[in-house]
């Protein structure tokens, strides 16, 4: 599975900004989407998840209220909604996938995804 990542940019603080991930390669069943974001010098950090089969969400504690993550299946697309975006949300974001519907201890960890997108930068700057 390829995945591609878009719609980065910059926003100032309270503004809002949408990523997209196209996935392709092959058609997602049951596979795990999810996005994490890293900032020069500190760990990639898990932000939210998607079971493509059930549609389950899993956010960070750091997003929640905040991120929306959401799928479209007709279009092997994951968005990840941002609002009320705060300067500490500046980071490099990553689109990552699992081949599995990883359970609730698993998928916030980097390890169990297989396959990434390139980042994409959000910048919250006033």
């Amino acid at each position: 599975v390829q995945l591609q990542a878009s719609g980065g940019g910059v926003v100032q603080p309270g503004g809002s900004l949408r990523l997209s991930c196209a996935a392709s390669g092959r058609t997602l069943s049951r596979e795990t989407l999810g996005w994490f974001r890293q900032t020069p010098g500190k760990e990639r950090e898990f932000v939210a998840a998607i079971r493509w089969s059930g549609g389950s969400k899993f956010y960070g504690d750091a997003v929640k209220g905040r991120f929306t993550i959401s799928r479209n299946n007709a279009e092997s697309t994951v968005y990840l909604q941002m609002n009320s975006l705060k300067p500490e949300d500046t980071a490099l974001y990553y689109c990552a996938g699992s081949g599995l519907s990883l359970i609730l201890s698993e998928i916030r960890k980097i390890a169990r995804y297989d396959y990434w997108g390139q980042g994409t930068l959000v910048t919250v700057s006033s």
